[in-house]
């Protein structure tokens, strides 16, 4: 049996809002810190530098028109 997602976290919100305990709510928030993760935190150094990099070239002006980077992969797309 397929579960509803939508109805599953309304469930959840209105148990959470009803919470009394504490330990339990902190468990809770323990969760969801552990569930959260930084994308940044996760991807390369080699990949970090390169959007710096891409970031910077904006910030300096160094851009090519969309139209002029389709046709260099147009084969690709």
């Amino acid at each position: 049996m397929e579960i509803n997602i939508q109805n599953t976290k309304i469930e959840l919100i209105q148990w959470l809002a009803s919470l009394e305990d504490k330990s339990l709510i902190e468990k809770v928030l323990n969760l969801r810190n552990t569930q959260t993760k930084d994308w940044w935190n996760e991807i390369s150094d080699t990949e970090k530098e390169s959007i710096k990099k891409g970031i910077s070239d904006a910030e300096k002006g160094k851009l090519n028109a969309h139209t002029e980077v389709r046709k260099v992969y147009e084969k690709w797309l």
